[in-house]
């Protein structure tokens, strides 16, 4: 849905949305689902989404800075007073998460210093922090990120490699999530992600499903690309999509198989999990109701 669209919907079809979407996730093997906010833009807005959100997954993020919406766009300050105070208060209960789409390339993103601002106000209101940078261009996101400690850094499409070196430095804590469906939809340059496994850097794949830049929900798809364009082996992959996955949610009861972890798993009707790069848009993949 676009921003106008969402203001104008009502709660049920916002749930019946949120819900046909899920089933469609666990039709492709996802057991767990981080839901952001970021198209209201507007107090009530985000907060609904957000309350919505929380009816259905532990990790919601609010997204209030997302972009700078168009009836304040010759007031950016301003915005960025609303995300950070009235909108933040409004949406920290229903939240475990605050994100910034930090981008100096889009007019209507935000600055490192506005970034920072949001971040900040985030993390005194009791919220974790994640990061939407070096998705366009070069910038601050992917440094801000790890100085700041977030979670994840989303994108990592440019990388310098002073950047690549600030990821190392903060594995233990940061995670780039890379999500190739972006790059597949929006025919952008694909992340190196073979160079940043190799370096060190902890990674993890994500689907990005929203209606901007990449509607795919499938996960499959996404290790399927990041075999065939990102450089990682089908073991690689699927790593990065499960364990890398709960690390960007600083989880560890999920994304492995092991003693003292849930049950939290999904079925191959394959020999393998080889099929799930080697049968591209193949619907092998199911999440397990445990």
């Amino acid at each position: 849905m676009s921003v106008a669209a969402t203001r104008e919907a009502g709660d049920d079809h916002l749930r019946a949305a949120l819900a046909a979407r899920l089933a469609e996730m666990r039709a492709q093997g996802t057991t767990t689902v981080e839901v952001k906010s970021g198209y209201g833009l507007t107090v009530a807005d985000e907060e609904r989404a957000l309350r919505l959100a929380a009816e259905v997954t532990d990790e919601v993020t609010y997204l209030g800075a997302h972009v700078v919406p168009a009836e304040m766009r010759d007031d950016r300050a301003g915005y960025v007073e609303l995300v950070t105070g009235e909108m933040l208060a409004a949406c920290a209960p229903h939240a475990r998460w605050v994100d910034v789409f930090c981008e100096p390339h889009s007019p209507h993103a935000f600055t490192g210093e506005e970034s920072r601002e949001v971040l900040e106000a985030g993390r005194a209101a009791g919220l974790g922090l994640r990061v939407h940078g070096n998705q366009l261009g070069h910038g601050p996101g992917v440094q801000l990120a790890c100085e700041l400690g977030a979670a994840s850094v989303d994108h990592c499409t440019y990388l310098s490699s002073a950047d690549v070196d600030a990821l190392v430095g903060c594995a233990g804590t940061t995670t780039a999530t890379l999500l190739p469906g972006v790059e597949f939809s929006t025919r952008s340059p694909w992340p190196d992600a073979r160079a940043l496994l190799d370096a060190g850097v902890s990674i993890a794949l994500a689907s990005d499903c929203n209606p901007g830049t990449c509607y795919s929900s499938s996960m499959p798809f996404v290790i399927a690309l990041a075999v065939r364009e990102m450089g990682l082996t089908p073991s690689e992959a699927v790593v990065a999509a499960t364990r890398g996955g709960a690390r960007a949610l600083h989880r560890d009861d999920i994304g492995r198989i092991e003693v003292g972890a849930r049950a939290d798993l999904a079925l191959l009707e394959a020999p393998n999990h080889l099929h799930l790069s080697y049968r591209a848009g193949v619907p092998i993949a199911r999440a397990l109701e445990v």
